[in-house]
């Protein structure tokens, strides 16, 4: 499969300043910017702009970025699913996993996320794309944003709906371990039949152990 990629942007102001949201991005970009400190979510920040800029490398990776001039203060990463996962199961070429979202304390509360994901689908090509992310309650800042699990679940779906990604059902064990944990998914409309049924079946692998 090809992965074509295509530059969008978009002004976004907030009370805090205005932000340039773009992508995807290069990894010469990327490695050119700063890279807000704060944005410690995954690990330290070195690290992490290291690995996005390793995942721009990828055919399939897509990074979109939220910018105040050269600093990056927020981004979204695509990319296909870790291969330990399930979902990477099947083989499906046509199939990546928003794997990442994260906009510093700053900037949060002001639609960033939600513009992240509205930029990432401009480009045409995700219509030939079944999008997932899977949403692990552990991974939320429930303690820096003082939500409860439930309330931030509610932030959560209504910012992945922005992007398109709706809940889906799965009996993936991590997933079932909590009711707050979700798979969302976001089926492009060039996706052929064949595809999601594929997909269906990595969605409900357990009914087919008995």
């Amino acid at each position: 499969m090809e992965h074509k990629k295509t530059y969008n942007a978009k002004e976004l102001k907030t009370p805090n300043g205005t932000l340039l949201i773009e992508g995807p991005v290069t990894p010469e970009a990327l490695a050119s910017y700063e890279f807000h400190r704060d944005l410690t979510s995954f690990r330290q920040p070195s690290k992490q702009h290291e690995a996005l800029i390793e995942i721009a490398k990828l055919p399939e990776g897509r990074i979109i970025i939220a910018r105040r001039g050269e600093t990056i203060v927020g981004y979204v990463t695509f990319l296909y699913p870790d291969p330990l996962e399930r979902w990477s199961e099947g083989k499906m070429d046509n199939l990546i996993e928003l794997g990442a979202i994260e906009v510093i304390p700053e900037f949060r509360g002001f639609g960033v996320g939600k513009n992240l994901l509205i930029v990432s689908m401009m480009d045409d090509a995700m219509e030939d794309y079944i999008i997932i992310t899977t949403e692990y309650y552990w991974h939320w800042d429930l303690k820096g944003t003082g939500l409860n699990v439930w309330e931030y679940r509610k932030v959560m779906e209504k910012m992945m709906n922005a992007g398109g990604l709706v809940w889906y059902a799965t009996d993936d064990p991590e997933i079932c371990s909590h009711p707050a944990n979700c798979l969302m998914v976001r089926i492009g409309k060039r996706v052929d039949p064949e595809s999601i049924q594929r997909f269906d079946r990595l969605r409900f692998m357990n009914r087919y152990m008995y």
